[in-house]
């Protein structure tokens, strides 16, 4: 038997179960632009503070020359280095760090799962991995970063192209100017890399999202097995319910033997009362029912010696106005007492 062909949408629960074992939409665009915006702009903002580390190592370095260069020396040059190294990196590294969980983080929310570090066997597969290699998504991955890497080319090379007119004056320039020249062409190159990168990223966030909804959708049958998993089965509910109302039932008829008076129409309805005068304002119903429930109430009245009262409308009244244990109306206080004053003389006699 084929499969059963995937056309609905996935329910938030077939969402939330793929996001727990860390399948969520991830725009690896869109991270990566992310990622490097923000480690552009902590640069051109910092790059004066690397100027000045670099101005100071090399006079540090400089001050060598002239003088016997020794182990010891040679260890200091590496010791300052590395500091300086590390003073440099360090900034960018962090915000490379911070940049990457914010480019995640904006995409599906923090998420902590150990699902994924869970060995799976499967991935072994030498076949599996073959065609997984050449598959339409690693088609589609390669088109577009080949894509992306020809038109930002292209852009930075027709920007490259147009700074050309400009040379014959840049010559003449002093180095301040040319200086400043040439940072103004660097900083409009690489926002026009940026905007190439954000059009892709843009790009590829809509087609992650519309890929992953699309791999998590779900047959009509799958639905419904869901919704018997979280829901419960409808057939067993059922079961449920009917032992629920054969328990209630069996309660109720309990209390028969304790009623004062069972009124029925005669044969259809029967309604059992009792009036406890300590604890009760009013006749409460203990038990009702109809047709074959009628029957067995009727029954177990008589086998208790409970008096059955014939009143068609009155029965009817209270099956349909009053729950069981719920007192009388106010409106049937009269037809009522009337029952029950001819109960309690006929059990003086």
């Amino acid at each position: 038997m084929a499969d059963e062909e995937k056309t609905e949408e996935p329910t938030s629960r077939k969402i939330e179960k793929a996001k727990e074992e860390g399948n969520v939409p991830k725009s690896v665009e869109t991270a990566g632009f992310i990622v490097l915006f923000l480690a552009l702009l902590v640069l051109f903002f910092y790059v004066k503070y690397i100027l000045f580390y670099f101005e100071d190592f090399f006079k540090y370095f400089y001050s060598f020359i002239g003088v016997e260069i020794t182990k010891e020396a040679i260890f200091n040059i590496l010791i300052k280095g590395t500091f300086y190294f590390f003073i440099i990196m360090f900034p960018i590294f962090l915000v490379v760090v911070i940049a990457g969980i914010i480019g995640n983080v904006s995409q599906f929310g923090f998420l902590f799962t150990t699902k994924v570090l869970i060995p799976k066997f499967e991935k072994l597969n030498p076949v599996k991995g073959f065609k997984n290699l050449f598959s339409i998504k690693k088609l589609v991955e390669g088109i577009k970063t080949t894509l992306k890497v020809f038109i930002a080319f292209f852009v930075g090379f027709e920007i490259f192209l147009s700074f050309f007119p400009q040379m014959p004056k840049l010559a003449l320039m002093d180095f301040f100017n040319q200086i400043k020249w040439l940072e103004e062409k660097v900083v409009l190159i690489i926002l026009s890399m940026l905007a190439v990168f954000f059009v892709f990223a843009v790009i590829d966030f809509i087609y992650q999202r519309y890929t992953y909804k699309k791999s998590l959708r779900m047959s009509k049958q799958e639905i419904k097995d869901e919704f018997k998993q979280t829901e419960g089965n409808p057939e067993i509910k059922a079961k449920i319910r009917q032992l629920q109302r054969e328990m209630a039932k069996k309660r109720m008829i309990a209390e028969v033997p304790k009623a004062d008076v069972v009124i029925t129409n005669p044969t259809h309805y029967a309604v059992a009362l009792r009036y406890d005068k300590t604890k009760d304002e009013a006749p409460r119903v203990i038990a009702k029912g109809v047709d074959n429930l009628a029957i067995k109430i009727k029954e177990v009245a008589r086998e208790a010696g409970v008096m059955i009262v014939e009143n068609p409308p009155l029965a009817r009244e209270l099956y349909k106005l009053v729950d069981i244990d719920e007192v009388i109306p106010p409106k049937l206080y009269k037809a009522v007492a009337e029952i029950l004053a001819y109960v309690y003389k006929a059990k003086l006699k």
